[in-house]
C-alpha cells in the first residue's frame, strides 16, 4: 500500500466532517466530482470502505471514524510543523496567546502587565478553536472557559464561576431567581440544540459561521435563542432588554490556562506562572 498524501486527508476530513459532499466540496474550494473521485481512489488504495453514501447523508463506517481521528491528528502536526519553523525563522521571537474576545474574565490586561518574557501576539477565535490552535501550532498558550476536549494539552485553573442563562427580560423565566434546566424546554441555543439539554459551549467547525457576541445579544433580546455563559461575561455586558439568571442544573464554567502536552518552553511555563498567580490575586 503506497503512503497516504495529505491532500487526501484533507479531503477525507472535510467530507467526514461535513457528512455532505457538496459542503466538503465548497469548503475545499473544489467541485464536486474529483472529490467523489478522490474519496473512491482512498478507499481502493487503504482496501477499506470509510464512509455509507446515501442520497440524503454520508455517515463513516468504523474504518472511516479511526481514519477520521488520526488524520486530525497527522494533518495538526504537519501544519504545526510548519508554523512553529517560521516562527523559529522570527528574528523577534513572540508568544502566541489563543482566546475568545471577552472571555478573559477581566484578566488578560493584568496578565499581560505582569508578564515580561516574551511579547504577546494575540489569536482571536470562535469557541472551540482555542485547542486546535495548541495543536496545529498557531498558538504556544490559550486562554479558555470549560467545556473543551482535553486530549493533548494540560491545563492549570484560572478561576470559576456558575453557569448562567441569558433570556429576553420579557421572559417569564426571568422572574425568576434560579432557573431549573428543564424549565427552559422549547427554548434553543445558538447552536439549534434544545436549551433543557444544559450545553454549556456552542459547537464550532470551518463550515459554520460562529455568531459574535452583538448578534447573540440581538436574537436573545428578541426571543429567538436563550444563551448559556459564565457568570463573567454576564457582568462585562448587562444589557436592559437582557436577564442573566443561574441554571439549576448546569455545569459550572472555569476559565483555564492552557499549552500543549509535553511543551518545554519556558515562555510558556512563565505566562502559566504569571496567569496563576493574577488569578489568586483577583479571588
Amino acid at each position: 500500500m503506497s503512503e497516504l498524501e495529505t491532500r487526501q486527508l484533507r479531503y477525507f476530513v472535510a467530507v467526514a466532517e461535513e457528512r455532505h459532499f457538496g459542503r466538503a466540496a465548497a469548503r475545499l474550494a473544489m467541485a464536486q466530482p474529483p472529490l467523489s473521485r478522490a474519496i473512491r481512489d482512498l478507499e481502493r488504495q487503504l482496501g477499506v470502505r470509510l464512509l455509507i453514501r446515501t442520497t440524503r447523508q454520508v455517515t463513516l463506517t468504523p474504518a472511516g471514524e479511526t481514519l477520521l481521528a488520526d488524520a486530525r491528528v497527522a494533518l495538526d502536526a504537519v501544519a504545526a510543523a510548519g508554523h512553529r519553523a517560521r516562527r523559529a525563522g522570527q528574528q523577534v521571537p513572540t508568544l502566541r496567546l489563543a482566546l475568545k474576545a471577552d472571555y478573559d474574565a477581566g484578566l488578560l490586561p493584568k496578565i499581560l502587565d505582569a508578564y515580561d518574557t516574551l511579547p504577546v501576539e494575540l489569536l482571536l477565535g470562535g469557541p472551540g478553536e482555542q485547542v486546535r490552535a495548541l495543536h496545529d501550532g498557531r498558538a504556544d498558550v490559550a486562554l479558555l472557559p470549560t467545556p473543551f476536549d482535553p486530549q493533548g494539552v494540560d491545563t492549570e485553573s484560572l478561576l470559576t464561576g456558575p453557569g448562567m442563562v441569558a433570556l429576553p427580560a420579557a421572559d417569564p423565566l426571568a422572574a425568576r431567581t434560579v432557573v431549573r434546566l428543564p424549565e427552559l424546554a422549547g427554548r434553543r441555543l445558538p447552536d439549534g440544540t434544545p436549551a433543557e439539554q444544559g450545553r454549556t459551549q456552542m459547537p464550532s467547525s470551518s463550515s459554520r459561521r460562529t455568531l459574535d457576541l452583538s448578534q447573540i445579544f440581538n436574537l436573545v433580546e428578541v426571543g429567538t435563542i436563550v444563551w448559556f455563559l459564565p457568570q463573567w461575561v454576564a457582568q462585562r455586558f448587562p444589557r436592559p432588554n437582557i436577564a442573566y439568571r443561574p441554571v439549576e442544573g448546569l455545569e459550572p464554567v472555569t476559565l483555564t490556562v492552557a499549552w500543549p502536552t509535553g511543551s518545554r518552553s519556558p515562555a510558556v511555563a512563565a505566562f502559566v506562572r504569571t496567569a496563576t498567580k493574577i488569578a489568586q490575586a483577583a479571588v
